[in-house]
C-alpha cells in the first residue's frame, strides 16, 4: 500500500510539475519592438513585422478575426483578474494581440493631480495590473490613459504619464507604452515631449477631421511613431446640426463608405510613423444616439462598416453582405431641413434601401426621444426612452406615422435587416410643436 501512494504521490507530483511547465509555456510573453529603419518606424512581435488592423473593444472577437483584424484595444482591465485572463487567453486562441488599456484618471472628473498621495495610490494600483499580465503571450503593449489631454489645464498630468512609463519599462521590459490623445495639437505635444519622454509612442483619436493629420503631425513636430487609436464616422460633435441642436447622423451605409475613404487615405497611407489602427467600435454603445459609433447593432446584426473594415484588411469583400440605405424622408423631407411637425400630425416616412446578393429586407421603424446628454469623451449615456407612435406599413420603406401628442424633441429610426445577421440604419431628427403646418 505504501509503495502504491508512493507512486500515486509520485506520478502526481509529476503531473503537477507538467501542468506547471505547460502554463508556463503558454505565458511565455511576446518581445514586442518598436524599431526605426531609414526613418521608417516598425512594429516587432517576436522578430516579425506586425501592423495593426484592429479594432477597439472586446466584443465579438470571433468575428474580429474571422473579418481580417489582428489586435484589438481596451480601455481597462475586465472587473476581475480572472475575466482580464480569459479575454487574454481568448485573444490568444483567436491569433489576436490586446493593447491593455490602463484606467489612469482625468482632470474632468475630478482627479487633482497636484494631489501626491492620490497621485502616488494610482501608480500603486496599475503596478499590480502591469505585474498581473505582462506576461501573457497575447499582450501587444500598454495604453496608459485615454485622452487624458481632454478638457485638461494642469500639465502634471504628463509627469505622472511618465512615472507610470518609467514603472511599466521597469516592471515589463516586453512590451511599449502610450498614452491617447484626443486631437493632436502643438501644447499637448510640446507638453508630452518635456514631460513624458518615457512613452514609446502616442495614441491618437480623430473622426471626420482625421484628414488633418498630416499637417498635424508635421505642425506638432511629432516624429516618432504613432497608433491611431480610435477614428470612424464623423463625430457627433462635428456634424451638421438642426435648427434646435439635433446632429445629424450618417446612414450606415455613408459611414462604410468614409471609412474606406479615411483608412486609404489617412491611415494606411502612412508607413513611415504609423504602426496602424484601431476602428471604434467593435461593437455598439449609447452614445448621442445607440446606432453612432458601433460597428454592430444593439441585437448584435454587423453593419457595412463590418463589411467595409473586412475589404480594407483582406481586399476581399464578405460572401453575404450588408444591406445599403439612403438618408431617410419624413414628410418628404430630409434630416438637415429642421423638420418640425405638429402634435398628433400624420405623414410618411420613407427609405430605400437594397441587398447587394438579393435577400429579402425587413424594416423596423420606431422613435426615441432626442438625447439631452452633454457628457464628452465618451463618458456613459442612458439610451432615451422609446416612444409608443402608431405606424402603418404602406409598403417595403413606407410607413404613415403619426407623431407624439406631446411638443418635444425627437429621432426616428429606421433598421433594414436581410435575415443573415446583417443589417443598416438611418435615423432622422424631427420636432413636435404646436402651430407646425400640417401638410
Amino acid at each position: 500500500m505504501r509503495k502504491r501512494a508512493a507512486l500515486l504521490a509520485a506520478a502526481l507530483l509529476a503531473a503537477s510539475a507538467a501542468a506547471q511547465a505547460a502554463d508556463g509555456a503558454e505565458r511565455q510573453p511576446s518581445q514586442v519592438r518598436i524599431v526605426e529603419e531609414d526613418g521608417r518606424y516598425r512594429l516587432l512581435v517576436d522578430g516579425e513585422p506586425f501592423h495593426i488592423r484592429g479594432a477597439g473593444g472586446s466584443s465579438r472577437l470571433q468575428e474580429l478575426a474571422a473579418r481580417g483584424g489582428n489586435s484589438f484595444r481596451t480601455w481597462r482591465p475586465e472587473p476581475t483578474e480572472a475575466a482580464t485572463f480569459a479575454l487574454l487567453d481568448e485573444a490568444q486562441r483567436l491569433g489576436l494581440k490586446v493593447t491593455m488599456g490602463l484606467e489612469v484618471a482625468r482632470e474632468r472628473h475630478g482627479f487633482d493631480y497636484d494631489d501626491p498621495d492620490a497621485v502616488a495610490a494610482q501608480l500603486a494600483r496599475l503596478r499590480e495590473e502591469v505585474e498581473a499580465y505582462r506576461d501573457h503571450p497575447a499582450l501587444l503593449m500598454w495604453a496608459a490613459g485615454n485622452e487624458l489631454n481632454l478638457e485638461a489645464t494642469n500639465p502634471a498630468v504628463w509627469d505622472a504619464v511618465d512615472d507610470i512609463a518609467e514603472m511599466i519599462h521597469e516592471v515589463d521590459p516586453n512590451h511599449p507604452v502610450m498614452t491617447t490623445l484626443a486631437g493632436i495639437g502643438s501644447d499637448t505635444i510640446a507638453e508630452i515631449k518635456a514631460r513624458a519622454d518615457s512613452l514609446d509612442l502616442i495614441g491618437v483619436q480623430l473622426y471626420g477631421n482625421i484628414d488633418t493629420l498630416p499637417t498635424a503631425l508635421e505642425e506638432t513636430r511629432w516624429t516618432g511613431p504613432y497608433v491611431v487609436t480610435e477614428w470612424g464616422p464623423t463625430g457627433h460633435w462635428e456634424s451638421p446640426e438642426t435648427s434646435w441642436g439635433a446632429p445629424v447622423e450618417d446612414t450606415a451605409t455613408r459611414k462604410a463608405e468614409l471609412l474606406q475613404e479615411r483608412y486609404r487615405r489617412d491611415i494606411d497611407s502612412d508607413r513611415t510613423q504609423g504602426l496602424g489602427s484601431y476602428v471604434f467600435l467593435w461593437g455598439n454603445k449609447q452614445e448621442r444616439t445607440p446606432t453612432w459609433y458601433g460597428l454592430f447593432l444593439p441585437s448584435g446584426e454587423a453593419t457595412p462598416g463590418v463589411d467595409a473594415m473586412q475589404r480594407l484588411w483582406t481586399g476581399s469583400w464578405p460572401a453575404n453582405r450588408s444591406p445599403s440605405i439612403t438618408p431617410p424622408l419624413l414628410d418628404g423631407r430630409g434630416a438637415t431641413d429642421s423638420v418640425t411637425l405638429a402634435p398628433g400630425a400624420t405623414v410618411e416616412a420613407r427609405v430605400e434601401a437594397a441587398d447587394p446578393d438579393g435577400d429579402a429586407l425587413a424594416f423596423r421603424w420606431y422613435v426615441l426621444e432626442e438625447s439631452t446628454a452633454t457628457s464628452t469623451g465618451g463618458d456613459p449615456e442612458d439610451v432615451p426612452p422609446e416612444v409608443a407612435v402608431a405606424t402603418t406599413e404602406t409598403a417595403p420603406g413606407r410607413i404613415r406615422l403619426t407623431a407624439p401628442a406631446e411638443a418635444g424633441n425627437y429621432r426616428l429610426f429606421v433598421e433594414v435587416r436581410d435575415g443573415h445577421d446583417h443589417a443598416a440604419y438611418a435615423n432622422l431628427p424631427f420636432r413636435v410643436q404646436a402651430g407646425a403646418a400640417d401638410d
